[in-house]
């Protein structure tokens, strides 16, 4: 049974009981809330289990979600207890992945924050837009082919005078073939980098030699290319703060990864099917 089918069986029994919530005079997450052949459930507990529920049982009336939940957690509690206390495989293995996940979100989340200060926001938006000019924004179409061989053949018609927007609706194998290869209008960073270097390099009315991206090979045309104003920093705070997120995250993967012993023993043997044998992590 799913999980929220499981979860709402256990809000249709508590409403049915009417439960009362406990007066707690100082609650904290240690308070203990039940007690099963003596394992404690805890305020901390619950707190927890609320955030792993579905938005629309989040949204349920306090007490009948405190009720729901505190029996759902005695249930598993009860049920647990009959292991006395051994672990299988696959429910080890998954615990010490769920902590490993947990705790390292926990330290990306720390890296973020330090990352995203008012002032290291205002600093990159200066860097980036202090000139006034919010950049280039380009007007570019493409024919994409499976090899640099069709590629080149492309670019010798186009040399020779075919029409661009024919010989991308015949030929293109992406998906804005059928639109002569219009791309449209995009600005910095909405390419795949390969992409937007040939971009860069261009003047209106330019094709592109072949180049060569994770899609197939590209043969470009710039239409036009024109100048953005800056900006206004609240329009661009959000977007800058996540890019500063995301590139101190990778810094410092990075740095980490780069100054630990890591080893990966036996690699070269094993066969990469063996993701696929259930039967290694079962008892």
């Amino acid at each position: 049974m799913p999980k929220g089918l499981t979860f709402l069986k256990g809000v249709v029994v508590a409403a049915a009981v009417s439960l009362s919530v406990p007066a707690v005079a100082e609650q904290h997450a240690k308070s203990v809330v039940a007690r099963v052949n003596g394992e404690e459930i805890t305020i901390g507990h619950m707190i927890v289990a609320r955030t792993k529920l579905p938005a629309q049982y989040q949204s349920l009336p306090d007490d009948v979600l405190f009720n729901a939940l505190l029996d759902q957690l005695i249930q598993q509690t009860a049920l647990k207890q009959q292991l006395h206390g051994e672990m299988p495989e696959h429910v080890r293995l998954t615990v010490e992945n769920e902590t490993r996940s947990l705790l390292a979100s926990e330290v990306i989340q720390s890296i973020m924050e330090r990352a995203q200060n008012e002032d290291a926001i205002r600093a990159a938006y200066d860097a980036r837009y202090s000139t006034g000019d919010g950049g280039d924004e380009f007007n570019a179409s493409h024919i994409l082919v499976d090899t640099e061989e069709e590629a080149i053949d492309i670019k010798e018609l186009l040399d020779e005078g075919a029409d661009f927007a024919a010989l991308a609706k015949e030929s293109s194998t992406g998906p804005s073939g059928p639109n002569g290869g219009s791309l449209g209008w995009f600005t910095n960073g909405r390419m795949v980098p390969e992409f937007e270097a040939a971009v860069l390099e261009m003047r209106a009315g330019d094709i592109s030699a072949p180049v060569k991206t994770q899609f197939g090979w590209h043969v470009i045309k710039l239409i036009e290319r024109r100048k953005l104003e800056a900006p206004d920093y609240d329009d661009v705070r959000e977007e800058i703060a996540q890019e500063l997120a995301r590139q101190a995250v990778e810094d410092r993967v990075s740095q980490l990864t780069a100054g630990s012993a890591i080893e990966r023993p036996g690699l070269e043997e094993l066969d990469p099917s063996v993701l696929r044998d259930l039967s290694l992590i079962t008892n």
